[in-house]
């Protein structure tokens, strides 16, 4: 993940579009984490329609209003579009928390050449190593909304144990990684446990047909 955007500049979709620019800067904000690189342009109806459900979704997990803890995930617009001012008339639509990279530089249509971007909007979700956890996840996202992130993390082999939505806390209960194992070895031992007993009774019926059973 950071070597993909090692010596590049990311901006801060913030009012003062702070830069990160130095190794230091870009390993803090993208180590260990699972990154979305959404590939749009404000001339593609689909995108601007994709925008408000985004930044919805970015929210629900990143924001500590919904969540105890915000989740390992980065989004960085990658810009299609065909002037500054359409790129920023896309960025006002998308959280403050994401990252972008400079309209002037190259490197957008690099990584669109890179992850065969051929629709619009397009997102893909890496791991934090750069291998693509899924190539374009649209359809996803619109589907099952913040739940999916919970698949990518998993697949991504990333722990967060307190990571949870806020409504939700209370509602389910929290369950180890060892759970299932655990459930099945118990179900095992109940099992051993009944035909242990089922054996006893046997035996003491068959002490009770030779009158062999205790005195009374």
């Amino acid at each position: 993940m950071v070597d993909l955007f090692m010596n590049r500049i990311l901006v801060k979709n913030n009012r003062e579009q702070d830069k990160l620019d130095t190794e230091r800067e870009i390993v803090s904000c993208l180590q260990n984490r699972v990154l979305m690189l959404v590939f749009a342009s404000a001339t593609c109806e689909r995108c601007q329609r994709f925008a408000t459900t985004l930044l919805h979704f970015f929210k629900r997990l990143t924001d500590e209003f919904y969540v105890d803890r915000s989740a390992q995930l980065v989004l960085l617009y990658i810009s299609l579009d065909l002037s500054e001012d359409q790129q920023e008339s896309v960025l006002k639509q998308l959280p403050r928390r994401c990252l972008f990279l400079a309209y002037e530089d190259p490197y957008r249509r690099e990584l669109e050449s890179m992850f065969n971007v051929e629709e619009l909007p397009t997102v893909v979700v890496l791991r934090p190593d750069c291998s693509i956890l899924i190539p374009n996840t649209v359809e996803e996202i619109l589907c099952l909304g913040p739940d999916c992130y919970s698949n990518w993390q998993e697949a991504a082999e990333l722990i967060d144990r307190n990571f949870m939505i806020n409504e939700d806390f209370g509602q389910k209960t929290v369950c180890s990684l060892s759970n299932p194992v655990r459930r099945l070895k118990y179900k095992v031992e109940d099992e051993k446990k009944k035909k242990a007993h089922r054996g006893w009774r046997g035996g003491d019926e068959e002490d009770h047909k030779d009158g062999g059973g205790l005195p009374f």
